[in-house]
């Protein structure tokens, strides 16, 4: 009897034991769960505890837009930016993603230069180009570039370019505070001895005036701007130096190839064309198959309404035919679609090459920027004054709270526009952009 009430007692207790445990699993699972379903929900504006500010999220690409972001924790920052997969517990990592926008560990590996995979068209590869072209003036304006970064962008110009075609590099510092591009920089430009031209601005202008200010000091035919952290592709001037010979009012922009912010892996670009919406958010837009039907097939230029900005190149003297940029706009914004616009309306055109490849770091930037978004609503208020004509309400019905903000004196560059005897906006509507005015109704 004794024996069987000690076998219950234990197969009592043991079974209470088993049943504990596992309701003690059973509850910890269903925490940690739920705090791991916590860290994965996108942060809300709404979210207790969490302060609120403005900032804007910006790319050479794209037309800053404000945005209202969560201040959060540099883990959440690390996981948003660079992903589970990435290390967020090392400093410097972050912090070199908040100043530069791109991985910086690499970049650093990858060094000065390095070769990047050809991504023409295969078509494109048996074109062959006149010996004899205009010589280009390669434009590239900085400010606090990654030291690496921006020099692979001149090794592969100065790699790629046949040297007879390269008048110069005109690099343009505009007050950058980074010390690597100071004495380092300098030394390191003995390499490009006899093509190289450093300018080092006294103040901040802003890339808009900083690349006046390169265009200025220029002696080539054709003036090409790319950005600071860029590789091109083989290849990639002749065709832009050929479209451009054959009619000298073409202004012309290469493929832009991705090269991703987080492994700095270049890769290829469809071809598409460039264009906005009624917001002028600028957009890229898909290349019916049509328009590269016939002989030409892949090789063929495409008309763009818009250009991005960063990277395209026109004759010198066409440029300051046309008005260069507006030197009133500050920083940077909106100078792409004025130019575009502008192109367009007094008697130019803008195409996108695809036999010529560029790729470019699509940086992923944050940063409290007021006067910045300042400096670019009143960049986009004197294109929509200057160039929109009644078509500028289109704007306002979507930007109500813009439309009677100042953006200074415009008197010069309507004037630029009846010299040039520019076209209608509805004839650039008509004529190269029908599909914004079809949208016309949308919000």
């Amino acid at each position: 009897m004794r024996n069987a009430v000690s076998r219950c007692l234990f197969y009592g207790s043991l079974t209470f034991g088993i049943w504990t445990a596992l309701l003690f699993i059973y509850l910890h699972h269903n925490h940690v769960s739920t705090k791991q379903k916590e860290s994965h929900e996108p942060l809300s504006a709404w979210s207790p505890g969490k302060k609120v500010h403005q900032q804007i999220i910006y790319d050479s690409e794209q037309i800053p837009i404000p945005h209202v972001i969560v201040e959060i924790t540099d883990k959440d920052k690390a996981n948003s930016v660079l992903g589970e997969d990435f290390n967020y517990t090392n400093r410097e990592l972050r912090e070199g993603f908040s100043k530069y926008g791109f991985n910086i560990f690499i970049s650093r590996s990858l060094g000065i230069e390095r070769e990047v995979p050809d991504t023409r068209s295969k078509m494109c590869l048996q074109k062959r180009y006149p010996v004899r072209l205009p010589t280009a003036s390669i434009v590239i304006c900085f400010y606090n570039e990654e030291f690496h970064a921006l020099f692979r962008t001149m090794s592969s110009v100065w790699n790629l370019t046949p040297h007879y075609l390269l008048e110069e590099i005109i690099l343009v510092d505009d007050m950058s505070e980074v010390g690597d591009l100071k004495e380092k920089l300098d030394y390191h430009l003995e390499t490009f001895r006899g093509k190289m031209k450093i300018i080092r601005n006294e103040k901040r202008e802003g890339l808009i005036r900083a690349r006046l200010i390169g265009a200025s000091h220029a002696s080539g035919d054709i003036l090409v701007f790319l950005d600071s952290h860029c590789e091109v592709n083989r290849v990639w001037l002749e065709p832009l130096l050929h479209a451009i010979a054959k009619d000298p009012k073409m202004v012309v922009c290469p493929v832009i190839d991705v090269i991703d912010y987080r492994t700095l892996k270049y890769k290829p670009f469809p071809v598409v064309r460039g264009a906005f919406d009624w917001n002028l958010q600028f957009k890229w837009d898909n290349v019916l198959s049509y328009e590269m039907d016939g002989p030409e097939g892949p090789t063929k230029p495409i008309r763009s309404p818009a250009m991005a900005g960063g990277i395209f190149a026109i004759r010198r003297h066409y440029f300051n035919e046309i008005g260069q940029y507006d030197k009133d706009m500050d920083f940077w914004g909106g100078e792409n679609l004025e130019l575009s616009l502008r192109i367009w309306m007094c008697g130019g055109q803008l195409f996108i090459i695809p036999c010529s490849r560029v790729g470019h770091i699509s940086k992923k930037q944050t940063g409290k920027a007021s006067t910045l978004i300042s400096a670019v609503t009143r960049n986009y208020l004197r294109l929509v004054h200057v160039w929109l004509d009644e078509y500028k309400e289109q704007f306002f019905l979507r930007k109500p709270g813009l439309k009677y903000m100042t953006y200074g004196n415009i008197s010069e560059r309507v004037e630029l526009r009846k010299r040039l005897g520019c076209q209608s906006f509805q004839w650039y509507l008509d004529n190269v952009f029908p599909e914004l005015e079809a949208s016309v109704g949308s919000s």
